[in-house]
């Protein structure tokens, strides 16, 4: 019995930080954006598996709440990072698909683009297909793994030079390969980690789906919830996720804009559009030193 009350007093306090977090979330976001405060537009870098949440979701929201102008661009996030280091795409908030992508911006010898930033959701990654392929019905009879092996099947996924989708998908189908106790797997499915038969832009890999070019491939669960596109979830041993991250980039052209716009990914409203959007919502976890204004919304309930 004193266990269930444990953990009942956890739950209680959980949401009780939760929200206090989202009250606080929504009172500086609507203090900072006043119409005296907001201030023109906001550059967003941002994961290409975000499109639909970002631009159909968040970007009208925030818009509307804020006064300011949400300009955003996705892509592969390591493919963003290079281009933010080689200052060829001016920003102010990057969003990233994993953790370790800011990491490349950190530190004098990335340029110190990147000082801290805040994971706030979470997608596991999951297989896509086509409900017209040839092979659709396979799913549903064969493991997964044998059915990606099936002659003339055409699979597609992102670069892991440039994706951590890419980099997750090649880690995954390592993992299956001792988990179902299959050598070779990993090899036999996606040929080269770079294999040019598979690899494709992120931001086109659902169209090539929805199109017929490709019978199936590995999206974000966010990415197959958005498009209706059935999916096969995977076992949590060997299953990878994104853990998407943002922070306000140095020399932001518009520092202020940015730190509402985080702020607002904490608001109650932009977490509810996250959730339509097939996300799980994590309990904010800040890597770093992030400006008094975040660092206020997330100090532990007293």
């Amino acid at each position: 019995m004193p266990g269930k009350k444990q953990t009942k007093l956890r739950i209680k306090r959980g949401r009780k930080h939760a929200g206090r977090l989202a009250l606080l979330a929504s009172l500086l976001f609507a203090l900072s954006a006043a119409p005296a405060s907001a201030s023109g537009t906001v550059r967003v870098l941002y994961a290409g598996s975000l499109v639909a949440l970002m631009e159909h979701s968040l970007r009208p929201a925030f818009d509307h709440a804020s006064g300011d102008r949400f300009e955003g661009y996705p892509g592969g996030s390591t493919l963003l990072a290079n281009e933010i280091k080689a200052r060829l795409r001016p920003a102010d908030v990057f969003v990233s698909a994993v953790p370790e992508v800011n990491r490349t911006l950190e530190g004098k010898a990335n340029g110190d683009w990147v000082a801290w930033y805040l994971a706030f959701a979470r997608s596991p990654l999951v297989i896509g297909y086509n409900p017209k392929s040839r092979f659709a019905a396979d799913f549903k009879t064969k493991p997964w793994y044998e059915v990606l092996e099936e002659p003339g099947f055409r699979l597609g996924r992102t670069d892991p030079k440039l994706d951590p989708k890419g980099t997750l998908t090649v880690r995954l189908m390592k993992k299956a390969e001792a988990f179902y106790k299959i050598p070779g797997l990993a090899k036999r499915v996606l040929g080269g980690p770079e294999n040019p038969a598979q690899v494709l832009p992120e931001e086109t890999l659902v169209g090539r789906l929805q199109s017929g070019e490709l019978d199936a491939g590995f999206f974000y669960s966010t990415e197959t919830a958005e498009a209706h596109i059935p999916a096969i979830a995977l076992p949590a041993s060997i299953a990878s996720a994104a853990l998407y991250t943002a922070t306000v980039l140095k020399r932001a052209p518009n520092p202020k804009g940015a730190v509402r716009f985080v702020a607002f990914l904490l608001t109650p409203e932009a977490r509810r559009l996250m959730k339509e959007k097939g996300l799980s919502v994590e309990k904010p976890a800040l890597s770093g030193r992030a400006p008094a204004a975040i660092r206020a919304l997330l100090e532990p309930a007293p």
